[in-house]
């Protein structure tokens, strides 16, 4: 993980600038020996402001930034004149981002648009001048407001992808063998467990120049959602994927269990998630000749009927019913839910 160009979590301290102070200041001027009061406000400081940017896909830009500081408000001068606010400091996080507060996990925002705008930590407010506290009684006061106090808070940034098809399998399923078959992507592939240890997205090609996004999650293992294995930290990619893809290989001991323990680690996880539309496939079929696979056929027509959820047979290596599962997710992720 540390050589990679995928981060999706980092920990920032975010510090506010101080607002500025109000001025007191009484007009002088060569008609005018014994004015009025015209001290004018302080400025504010800068915010802290998290800002979606679609060209981004990772958050590897913030990973050794550990503080941010907004620039603090001037002070008020005389004539009325305001402070010059605090430049407020951006950051550019990739769409899917989630702000967290460190202290107590709360979310604070998150950011799902191009050019959407939150400010995390708000800068400290100008202080009044003298001429804001003038009143029938007090023509001349000689007090000004100091500025607002800077704010200095610790945030969490989370990264969730967003795609289309999210993939979800035990390791060496072969998701990432038909990522790199369906798509142009080249995520890492190896016969040993987590090869894959960051999310990796492709864009699949489909008929007639249309498209869709999938993304490769690194693998599962049951109790994940307890933090076992690569554990919740990339079960939070498959919150933001329209259609979950569930691949459990063909020389499985038992393809039906195998599904209901990746069920279960997601339900652990959120029961939310299943309420997702989602799909088997049943890689590495090039393992079965033509009577395993008539039998395995036969077997999961009679066992998923209850599951209510369609499944393909498929092998990513010669290719046998590829077509036929873009079709099945086509078909899925454009169907009208009318419950």
């Amino acid at each position: 993980m540390a050589d990679s160009n995928f981060v999706d979590y980092v920990k920032i301290c975010c510090k506010s600038g101080h607002g500025g102070a109000g001025s007191v200041h009484l007009l002088r001027t060569a008609q005018t020996a014994k004015g009025g009061p015209d001290g004018g406000d302080g400025g504010r400081g800068g915010h802290i402001i998290l800002r979606g940017n679609r060209n981004l896909w990772t958050l590897i830009h913030l990973k050794y930034r550990k503080h941010v500081i907004g620039t603090d408000g001037e002070r008020g001068g005389k004539s009325n004149s305001t402070g010059a606010n605090g430049k407020d400091e951006y950051l550019d996080v990739p769409l899917g981002t989630i702000a967290r507060d460190f202290e107590t996990g709360e979310i604070v925002c998150e950011i799902n648009e191009d050019g959407q705008e939150f400010k995390i930590v708000e800068g400290g407010q100008g202080g009044r001048g003298n001429s804001y506290f003038a009143t029938p009684t007090n023509q001349t006061p000689r007090h000004a407001q100091p500025g607002g106090d800077a704010k200095e808070e610790w945030k969490i940034l989370e990264l969730k992808l967003l795609a289309d098809v999210g993939l979800v399998g035990f390791p060496n399923a072969g998701k990432s063998t038909l990522l790199s078959v369906v798509s142009a992507a080249k995520p890492e592939i190896a016969n040993y467990p987590f090869t894959t240890l960051v999310p990796n997205l492709g864009i699949v090609k489909y008929r007639e120049d249309r498209s869709f996004v999938m993304a490769d999650i690194p693998g599962i293992i049951e109790g994940a959602a307890t933090g076992k294995g690569l554990g919740v930290r990339f079960l939070r990619h498959i919150e933001r994927n329209s259609v979950l893809l569930f691949l459990v290989p063909a020389d499985s001991n038992d393809i039906v269990e195998d599904y209901k323990i990746l069920l279960n680690e997601l339900e652990e996880y959120n029961p939310e998630l299943l309420h997702k539309k989602r799909m088997l496939g049943i890689s590495k079929a090039d393992m079965l000749d033509d009577e395993l696979y008539d039998a395995l056929k036969k077997d999961l027509d009679k066992k998923f009927k209850k599951f209510k959820i369609p499944y393909v047979i498929f092998s990513s290596h010669s290719e046998k019913n590829l077509q036929k599962l873009k079709d099945e997710l086509w078909i899925l992720m454009n169907e009208i839910d009318f419950s």
